[in-house]
């Protein structure tokens, strides 16, 4: 089963990924820079609006980064399957 981290704000994202089989955990500012807590993911999904505030592209992660800024719940799966196949 494909873990995907979702940053809290993301709620109709979180939703649809679990209907569509994910298992998703909501992560907020606090766990941003918790190296080992991101790496327990396949994927994290974060909002545009964050990108830069929560540095995660600083971060040292194994998990792919998607910014969700723009995209519909099914665009943000799509990516999801892209990235993780």
């Amino acid at each position: 089963m494909k873990k995907v981290a979702v940053q809290k704000g993301l709620g109709p994202i979180k939703n649809h990924l679990e209907n569509e089989g994910f298992k998703v955990k909501e992560f907020d500012n606090r766990k941003k820079s918790a190296k080992n807590y991101l790496d327990k993911f396949d994927a994290v999904v974060i909002t545009g609006e964050s990108k830069d505030v929560m540095g995660i592209e600083d971060t040292l992660t194994n998990a792919s980064i998607i910014n969700a800024d723009g995209m519909s719940a099914e665009d943000v799966k799509n990516e999801l399957d892209r990235e993780m196949t």
